[in-house]
């Protein structure tokens, strides 16, 4: 599928790969709506893409919320005259052991803690593939194409239970989606970042950074832009569905 004139939507686009993403689609002439829950990054998203070719739209958004996904949905649908291109990109750490063994207690991972990542990092993609998919259909739209952004630690890491488990799932929703939505002509591809200079890594600690960083052969953490070239080739590349590409300097996870 040719970028230039593409209607997208990205979750997540204010910030780190979903606002690099968007800016590589509106630097190639395609029209993008992005939602996030920080309006304030959305702004500064607005203020980046000024000069652009390309058409912006930004809304508030809560994937979480399914009937402001469906309402963020109908909108870009409105906005745009179809949907070409989803990028599910939203997504949450809160790492923490399963247990944590203390003087006197034993600490447990809060239930709380596990189900907002399951929330955000898998129920929200399914909301978003769910009405982005049915609108593509109901409109015949085809070429379509959906990209889940998931993580080379879906294979497991210590401290990411909820994690590795969300990103897990949406690797296998990849794959389901590819053939449930083939006969469509939408196509559903997935990308698995290893350590990528992110606010999502800036959030994380010290200790924990060092760590990932020593598990990267290629001696340095990665940057949006190369994560942004995986997704350009999930666009392009109409032979490809079905699989999740990791892009991660060799990471040992």
């Amino acid at each position: 599928m040719e970028i230039e004139g593409v209607k997208s939507v990205i979750t997540g686009a204010a910030n780190g790969l979903g606002k690099c993403f968007a800016l590589e689609l509106l630097k190639s002439g395609a029209e993008v709506v992005a939602g996030d829950v920080d309006e304030d990054g959305l702004e500064g998203l607005e203020t980046e893409a000024r000069e652009l070719p390309g058409k912006l739209y930004t809304t508030f958004l809560d994937v979480v919320r399914e009937d402001l996904v469906k309402k963020f949905v109908n909108s870009a649908f409105e906005k745009m005259g179809k949907i070409n291109l989803l990028i599910n990109n939203a997504g949450v750490l809160r790492d923490g052991l399963l247990i944590t063994e203390e003087k006197s207690w034993i600490r447990k991972l809060p239930t709380a803690q596990w189900k907002t990542v399951l929330d955000i990092n898998l129920t929200g993609p399914f909301f978003l593939a769910r009405e982005v998919a049915a609108r593509m259909v109901d409109s015949k739209t085809s070429p379509g194409v959906i990209i889940n952004i998931s993580s080379v630690t879906r294979s497991g890491n210590p401290g990411q239970s909820n994690y590795a488990a969300s990103k897990a799932g949406l690797d296998a929703q990849t794959r389901t989606w590819a053939l449930e939505l083939a006969p469509h002509g939408i196509r559903v591809g997935g990308i698995a970042p290893g350590v990528v200079n992110t606010p999502i890594l800036g959030a994380m600690d010290e200790e924990h950074k060092q760590a990932l960083f020593a598990k990267v052969p290629i001696g340095r953490i990665g940057v949006p832009h190369e994560i942004w070239l995986a997704a350009k080739f999930i666009i392009e590349c109409e032979y490809f569905t079905g699989r999740t590409i990791d892009v991660d300097g060799g990471a040992n996870f």
